[in-house]
């Protein structure tokens, strides 16, 4: 199933899933019954795990009013150690 985009001039956009490939150019809203156009947009693919879409989300409501930071996060436990010989190498702050 795929996720087709119509707008109507009366109501605004609505989605409509059906099979690939059956997409009528023009459909009935489903508020007004109106004639709605198809509209073309990115494919929606989906990218990754919830933690992907949490961040994705948080990204585009906090776009207009960014979220402000006013301290280091907490703590999670004990410091990461990496046990490889060529991080012992790097160049420390």
């Amino acid at each position: 199933m795929v996720t087709y985009s119509y707008r109507c001039r009366q109501c605004g956009d609505f989605d409509v899933r059906a099979p690939m490939g059956s997409a009528a150019p023009r459909r009935a809203c489903p508020r007004c019954g109106g004639s709605a156009g198809r509209r073309f947009t990115a494919p929606r693919v989906r990218r990754g795990d919830a933690a992907v879409w949490r961040a994705l989300e948080s990204t585009e409501r906090s776009a207009e009013q960014p979220e402000v930071v006013s301290g280091l996060p907490p703590a999670s436990g004990a410091a990461r150690v990496s046990r490889d010989p060529r991080h012992a190498r790097l160049p420390r702050p």
